[in-house]
């Protein structure tokens, strides 16, 4: 076998904090070959970012650092700043976890790039560079590349501005490239565009790629071998199909039994821990009535919202007008759990929005237990928002964390003029209903884990014995384990107190493990309704289609076989490309 691109011996990091040496690394080694994709995987606080900010030198003067990391046969703790930086873009690259903070917001996006490639080719002229810069966001599948390169990151898409972050780091042909949750908070189908790309642009310029991530469907798509780590220490190194099909250590087969399948079914029940939540749901649904014989809870009728479109600074004038929302309906039965999928921009968090006001919608009608949002009083209004709640994306920002956890649970009982003996009791109640101890009824929401977090959430939604339970997204910054906790908690209590959930997701995965229908939207529309089993198995529109094909599948002959988006080669021969055929040549 060749000599490694990069070696990492025995690394130590930690940090100093007021309760202690943090260890956040401990005697880490692996290797990295030419051509190869090495993923790391773990939970948060394992140690993988850490790792990765190590080899780039980009860790804080206040770490201690032992070990060794060789780049190419460079022992990289003995270059000084101004070595790195000529490897940093160069010889190695990265592409960082949120592109937005990455990019500078007050320059073009083409020139971001140019720099790049004039950094480490000076002799390369302003509209040399400029031309690159353009040929590799063509490259990466962005249109109009040469409009697109005059404009600023916030003018991107998140999607696109993940293209362009790969495309700056592929712009000098790196001999390794790091990407740390290159998909995080990206659409469905658009993490698979930004995976295809970077597994292509890792082949044609065949670099060897180290990926940072949690999402172990990405993972069996994209790489060579897995890492997998566990409070700062390695736990298990071998192929990705090692990893997947016979793991040895039981962290690793308690980490991929925990993964939500979406081409799972019934037989997800079997496989996998989130699989228990399904089947949880599918035991109460034989004793359940029929659908059409349930009180319905929430009704929606040809709902729209329309947002104008405005123009000048100081005379604003309409020049237009944004369908938001165009003409939906769909409704919830009592214990039902309707899940509202879609990209970003399909019109979610909108409807919502317009539920959750209950007042009288722009265009069409809401009913909350027959009652028509418009045509309540003060009173009722006050009344019914204890009938409808909501557990928002996170928990931490809508927690407040100068209270404990006791006050945040009472404050909607509180509102509705509960006695205080009454609400002492409910607390403990709720705190065990969702798998907590009385005695953290004290602490603080700094004091729990993300989600713990998620789970005081839903005690104070339940606070008040509510119809209908928003769920915003509720297991989108959690941990596939504790992700895999909340599901089987959520569907427990769907068992047990007969609530009904509006469950808003762009996971199609967690989606076809609690959701007993699905709404598919599309540009404000519903494009299809109906039973989850049947969306997923027989999708009617084109759409639904698209979304379920872009789902991560953790399985890598599945996820082998599923690559779609390449970048042609061509892009690299261009006015200033031809990096390629001297590398090629040189050999």
């Amino acid at each position: 076998m060749s000599e490694p691109i990069l070696s990492v011996r025995d690394l130590n990091v930690s940090f100093p904090s007021e309760y202690g040496t943090v260890r956040a690394v401990q005697d880490l080694s692996y290797e990295v070959h030419k051509g190869e994709a090495l993923a790391i995987v773990g939970e948060s606080g394992s140690g993988k970012s850490v790792s990765s900010l190590a080899v780039m030198g980009l860790l804080p003067r206040t770490a201690a650092i032992s070990g060794e990391i060789e780049m190419l046969g460079q022992r990289m703790f003995e270059l000084d700043d101004k070595q790195l930086s000529r490897l940093r873009g160069n010889t190695i690259s990265m592409v960082f976890q949120d592109p937005l903070s990455a990019l500078t917001p007050v320059y073009r996006v083409g020139d971001q790039i140019a720099e790049v490639v004039r950094i480490h080719h000076p002799e390369t002229s302003k509209a040399q560079a400029r031309q690159r810069a353009e040929e590799l966001l063509d490259a990466v599948g962005i249109p109009e590349p040469g409009r697109r390169a005059s404009q600023y990151p916030h003018e991107f898409s998140g999607g696109m501005r993940q293209r362009a972050m790969i495309a700056m780091a592929i712009a000098n042909e790196p001999e390794l490239i790091i990407a740390d949750e290159p998909t995080t908070a990206l659409d469905v189908t658009i993490q698979a565009q930004v995976m295809d790309l970077l597994k292509s642009a890792q082949e044609l310029i065949g670099a060897a790629t180290v990926l940072i991530t949690h999402d172990m469907g990405v993972v069996a798509g994209f790489a060579d071998r897995v890492l997998v780590m566990k409070e700062s220490r390695m736990v298990e190194l071998g192929t990705v199909d090692e990893i997947f099909y016979s793991p040895r250590e039981k962290y690793t087969q308690d980490l991929l039994a925990a993964v939500p399948r979406a081409d799972a079914g019934e037989a997800g029940a079997s496989r996998s821990v989130a699989g228990s939540a399904m089947q949880k749901l599918a035991d109460l649904g034989e004793d359940r009535p029929p659908r059409e014989e349930l009180p319905t809870v929430l009704e929606v009728e040809d709902l729209a919202k329309v947002f104008p479109i405005t123009k000048g600074a100081i005379v604003r004038r309409k020049i237009g007008e944004q369908r938001a929302v165009d003409g939906i309906s769909f409704d919830i039965r009592e214990g039902e759990c309707l899940a509202l999928v879609g990209e970003s921009g399909s019109g979610k968090t909108t409807t919502l929005m317009e539920i959750m006001q209950l007042r009288t919608p722009q265009e069409g009608t809401i009913r909350i237990g027959g009652k028509e949002t418009g045509a309540l009083t003060r009173k009722e209004r006050a009344t019914l928002r204890s009938d409808i709640t909501v557990v928002f994306q996170d928990p931490m920002a809508s927690l407040d964390p100068r209270m404990p956890i006791a006050d945040i649970i009472k404050e909607p009982m509180r509102v509705q003029g509960y006695s205080k003996e009454r609400m002492d009791e409910r607390v403990d109640w709720l705190l065990k209903m969702v798998g907590l101890l009385p005695e953290h009824a004290a602490r603080f929401p700094t004091e729990f884990s993300g989600g713990q977090r998620q789970r005081v959430g839903v005690a104070r939604a339940l606070a008040c014995d509510p119809k209908l339970i928003i769920l915003d997204e509720p297991t989108s910054a959690l941990d596939v384990t504790v992700q895999a906790g909340v599901l089987a908690m959520l569907a427990d209590l769907r068992a047990r107190l007969g609530v009904s959930f509006l469950f808003v997701s762009h996971d199609l995965s967690v989606v076809r493990h609690i959701s007993d229908r699905i709404a598919v939207m599309q540009k404000g529309r519903i494009v299809e309704l109906g039973d989850t089993e049947e969306v997923f198995t027989n999708p009617q529109h084109p759409y639904s289609q698209e979304l379920l094909s872009a789902v991560p599948i953790p399985d890598p002959e599945v996820a082998r076989s599923r690559r779609r988006e390449a970048i042609d080669r061509k892009a690299f021969e261009g006015t200033f490309g031809g990096f390629l055929p001297d590398r090629e040549g040189s050999e």
